[in-house]
């Protein structure tokens, strides 16, 4: 989850970046990147809503 977060904003290191493009399946990688873009989207639209409304 923290390596797909620091991901998420571009501020991981190369280390781990190095460590996580060795694992065995991306799969996890996969499903938190589409969770946390989903997160965003409806954290956007809370925003706007709450701003406009």
């Amino acid at each position: 989850m923290i390596s797909t977060l620091a991901a998420f904003f571009g501020v991981q290191s190369e280390k781990n970046r190095k460590r996580d493009f060795q694992a065995s399946s991306p799969l996890p990688f996969i499903i938190m990147g589409i969770v946390l873009a989903i997160a965003l989207v409806f954290t956007l639209l809370f925003i706007v809503r709450k701003v406009l409304g």
